[in-house]
């Protein structure tokens, strides 16, 4: 047999290929019209599975949109690895700001511009391809190998929290791949050791029971924008720490190995603020700013709208005013936890000539850490050195990937994060885009990866 290196550059044309293939289904999981897209992606991944080796395929169903499993048991006494990634999209608006049509995939520059190429086809399909390779040329893998592929990661995973426990034995592993994520650059691998959660509310203020003249009544009432904006205002002491009562109490301390990790990742301020068009940074006091993406909690009002929004004036004190606000939070945060402490904090705050009610929003995640030390983690630090010709970064994620959070919780079981997506490529954008050579690097890692597994004993 041709070893899976051999294996991997025959197949390099058609796995390309299957990719464009892949991304050419607009599965689009927030959009209602794209549902059956969504089970169209399913349908291919299921049968690229199929082709790969794996057995006891299934689609399955969440009540949602579905997910994809799949197995090869094998090999007794050794760890049971479970690869996780997802095959929704997100929308593609504004869809003037395509240089080509997002689900038309265009090879140029050594990338694939499309839609979902990057964030997550290229990279959950990386997993399948680097299986085959292996049965194919050594007849067997070294681990017990389970698929878990998603279709609602997009829209927050709404019904994996209740299917993923319910399918306990099915899902039940030693140790989780996530195809989901990214490299720190390109010649520049690192580890994510951590995401944040999630919570979110929606808070409303109501006074008189329509929009009314602000010259006959001004003065006589409260203005529900200002009341709104008082309430916000209560929430931060000018320094930027949150003043919610309780919300740090059972927030994890950063170890000093976990400073050291981001101490050790290069920083330029000047970089940073030009990156995002800004004149000063500003946030918790005591924390770098890399502590403050990643490790620390926070509470921000993501919009907020009342009154007239027109052109022009219109001299008007509105009847209502409204603000959405979320929370990222670190371990050991609740997040339910933390979405009563601010209804609290907003029921003692809010005036009394106004009535206020704040209600959740669907779509909280519990924040997700693995130690660093541990022997998934190990593992992948040596193919990232063997890969790269250098050490990994130790870095952390400040967004959330709900699906970490429930698999720990259900299933005992740690998510490495090995993925090889970039920050520049686009995700969530215009003209989202992966590198074909970060396609081919991935396939090799996963081959290295999966044989280093099997030397594991968990």
């Amino acid at each position: 047999m041709a070893s899976w290196e051999t294996y991997l550059n025959e197949h390099k044309s058609r796995y390309l290929d299957e990719l464009i293939e892949f991304l050419r289904i607009p599965s689009i999981s927030s959009q209602p019209e794209h549902e059956n897209d969504v089970k169209r992606a399913a349908e291919w991944v299921s049968g690229r599975l199929q082709r790969a080796g794996i057995e006891a395929v299934q689609v399955l169903s969440t009540g949602g949109h579905p997910v994809v499993y799949g197995e090869w048991l094998h090999v007794d006494s050794k760890p049971t690895i479970l690869i996780y990634g997802h095959f929704d999209t997100q929308p593609v608006d504004p869809i003037d700001l395509w240089s080509d049509p997002p689900f038309e995939p265009a090879v140029k520059e050594n990338r694939v511009y499309a839609r979902g190429a990057a964030d997550d086809k290229g990279n959950m399909l990386i997993p399948i391809l680097a299986v085959e390779a292996l049965l194919n040329s050594q007849g067997k893998l070294p681990v017990n190998v389970k698929f878990f592929f998603e279709g609602q990661e997009e829209i927050g995973s709404p019904q994996l929290a209740e299917f993923i426990p319910s399918h306990r034995d099915l899902l039940s592993c030693d140790l989780i791949l996530s195809a989901d994520g990214g490299q720190w650059g390109e010649d520049q691998p690192a580890l994510n050791l951590g995401l944040r959660g999630i919570c979110a509310l929606q808070l409303d203020v109501q006074a008189a029971k329509s929009d009314v003249h602000s010259g006959t009544y001004g003065g006589t009432f409260m203005n529900p924008i200002h009341a709104l904006v008082q309430i916000i205002e209560s929430m931060h002491s000018p320094d930027g720490k949150i003043m919610v009562a309780g919300f740090y109490e059972d927030v994890r301390s950063l170890s000093e190995a976990e400073r050291s990790h981001i101490e050790a990742i290069p920083y330029s301020e000047d970089d940073y603020k030009k990156g995002l068009g800004v004149n000063e940074l500003f946030g918790e006091p005591g924390y770098s700013t890399y502590e403050r993406a990643w490790a620390r909690p926070t509470l921000e009002v993501n919009g907020i709208w009342g009154g007239y929004q027109g052109q022009g004036n219109k001299t008007v004190i509105p009847s209502t005013a409204h603000a959405k606000i979320s929370c990222r939070l670190v371990p050991d945060q609740d997040p339910d936890k933390i979405a009563q402490l601010l209804i609290a904090h907003i029921e003692k705050h809010a005036p009394k000539c106004v009535n206020v009610s704040a209600s959740h929003i669907p779509g909280t995640a519990y924040p997700y850490l693995i130690p660093h030390d541990h022997p998934g983690n190990q593992a992948a630090r040596a193919v990232h050195k063997e890969l790269y010709g250098k050490e990994p970064y130790y870095a952390r994620m400040g967004g959330s990937i709900p699906v970490c959070g429930i698999l720990l919780r259900a299933l005992g079981a740690y998510a490495v994060n090995f993925a090889f997506g970039l920050k520049d490529e686009n995700v969530h954008a215009p003209n989202e885009f992966f590198r074909l050579s970060s396609f081919e690097r991935g396939q090799k890692a996963y081959c290295m990866l999966l044989n280093r597994l099997g030397d594991w004993e968990p």
